[in-house]
């Protein structure tokens, strides 16, 4: 079983097929990785390393109490994306997903990131 552990102690595990240009799934919520089987074994056939991780507190990572906000779910991501050390990446996430997405680039902008999709994502409002 693939896992990093973030800055708190946290084991994030994460499926990681394929080779070429990353593409990292994030999930919705009360999902996990595996909601995005159909979509990444599809992407790994067409030449792309597919990348898809359970959120802190779903499947297979751990379940602490603490850090489940959006902030803390960003950090996560970036710590998955800088231990994989992925560059020109694509983000595609859905709902809480893409609010994830959305919270990395405002946290930790663009730099290993090509494009990003949303579908049906909870990104944040401006009011």
């Amino acid at each position: 079983m693939k896992t990093i552990t973030t800055q708190d102690g946290t084991r994030i595990f994460y499926k990681d097929w394929g080779a070429g240009q990353p593409v990292v799934f994030s999930h919705g919520w009360p999902l996990n990785a595996d909601a995005w089987d159909a979509q990444m074994l599809f992407f790994e056939r067409q030449g792309f390393r597919v990348i898809a991780h359970d959120r802190r507190g779903h499947g297979r990572s751990d379940q602490p109490p603490q850090g489940n906000d959006m902030d803390t779910y960003a950090d996560d991501l970036a710590a998955l994306i800088e231990a994989l050390d992925l560059r020109d990446a694509v983000l595609v996430g859905h709902s809480t997903g893409g609010g994830e997405v959305t919270h990395y680039l405002g946290r930790h902008g663009a730099g290993r990131v090509a494009k990003a999709g949303l579908i049906g994502a909870v990104p944040p409002l401006m009011l």
